[in-house]
């Protein structure tokens, strides 16, 4: 490719800026089947951060019966907590899931300052996810939003099956609002709105969206976690975008699923959704460059090729110049990850 692109063209009605909220280390890792070495997660962690990420999720406080590949959060998030000890605009939020209070009092423990709980639009997804109806687990959220709130620690909503579920097909969007409003009820800071199967469409998206303010969901209390199931992703980003939306989810290198949906593919790619943001004008605060080179060392240390397009056009171009003066693939942060490879 050549050097300066994709070139910037602002459109109307787009956000100057866009928070993205790095799940690679979390919701990417935590489906592998085969145990990443807590060392590899740190650095993981610390090379998104090296590339301007200033929202990464760390963890899940979660049984390790439930997502063993997680077992060692309380050996991880303090090789990582410095990180956002870090001054002013370097600080980065290092967030965690947790299912239950228990969870939430290992989190807090360990000087954690930001927690999410995961909860579901359908019935269906309630029992595979959390073995209780909708109702019975936003019963058991309650008390941990308090108490976190309680310890000042800010908490995120994350809602399932907001556009289809793989047992119920379409889910009302009335439906989905409603469970919305609860959890702003229950005290959380923000709510991310999940495609888990990855079957939204652009219009679909603002539909949702247009309900949720009716229903007194701000804007600005939410965020958008869509699945590539479908090619719809970045689609669907930009429908949410020109609604309002400014927090976007996203996984370094296409990492994830979800283990208790099949049919749930890969996250959106970070470094397609910066690509494109970058089109728009829209900052990012990120480094394409070091976000990709990122991704390749963890695609090597995985054993297989990262699915995001975006990596693949800017990977297989070796030495050649990519975009970005600082961590393309050919560049001295490339190259030392490929030294740092050879010393493990």
């Amino acid at each position: 490719m050549i050097e300066g692109l994709p070139m910037a063209v602002p459109a109307e009605g787009l956000p100057d800026r866009v928070r993205i909220h790095e799940v690679g280390a979390r919701d990417g890792l935590q489906n592998e089947p085969s145990t990443v070495p807590v060392e590899v997660k740190a650095e993981f962690i610390r090379r998104l951060a090296g590339a301007g990420l200033r929202t990464i999720e760390a963890t899940s406080f979660v049984h390790p019966k439930w997502v063993p590949q997680l077992a060692d959060a309380e050996e991880l998030f303090p090789a990582v907590a410095d990180l956002a000890d870090r001054a002013g605009a370097d600080a980065v939020r290092l967030p965690v899931l947790v299912p239950n209070k228990r969870g939430l009092e290992r989190a807090l423990a360990l000087g954690v300052r930001e927690i999410a709980v995961f909860g579901s639009a359908t019935e269906s997804f309630a029992r595979a996810n959390l073995n209780r109806t909708v109702d019975e687990a936003l019963a058991m959220f309650e008390p941990v939003v308090a108490r976190a709130r309680e310890a000042g620690a800010g908490v995120r909503g994350y809602l399932s099956m907001c556009f289809g579920d793989p047992w119920e097909g379409p889910v009302p969007i009335a439906q989905v609002a409603g469970v919305c409003r609860r959890l702003l009820d229950l005290g959380c800071d923000e709510l991310s709105l999940g495609d888990t199967i990855g079957v939204a469409t652009p219009g679909h998206v603002t539909a949702l969206l247009t309900a949720l303010n009716d229903a007194g969901v701000p804007t600005g209390r939410l965020a958008v976690h869509f699945h590539d199931t479908y090619g719809q992703a970045l689609s669907n980003t930009l429908a949410a975008l020109r609604h309002g939306v400014t927090t976007v989810d996203a996984s370094a290198g296409g990492l994830g699923g979800c283990p208790y949906a099949r049919s749930a593919t890969g996250n959106l790619a970070t470094e397609d959704l910066v690509w494109m943001l970058h089109g728009l004008g829209i900052d990012t605060g990120v480094d394409l460059g070091r976000l990709t080179a990122t991704s390749v060392w963890m695609a090597e240390r995985l054993g297989r090729p990262s699915p995001s397009r975006t990596v693949r056009a800017l990977s297989s171009r070796g030495d050649r110049d990519t975009p970005g003066s600082q961590g393309t693939p050919g560049s001295q942060a490339s190259r030392d990850s490929r030294d740092s490879h050879k010393e493990q």
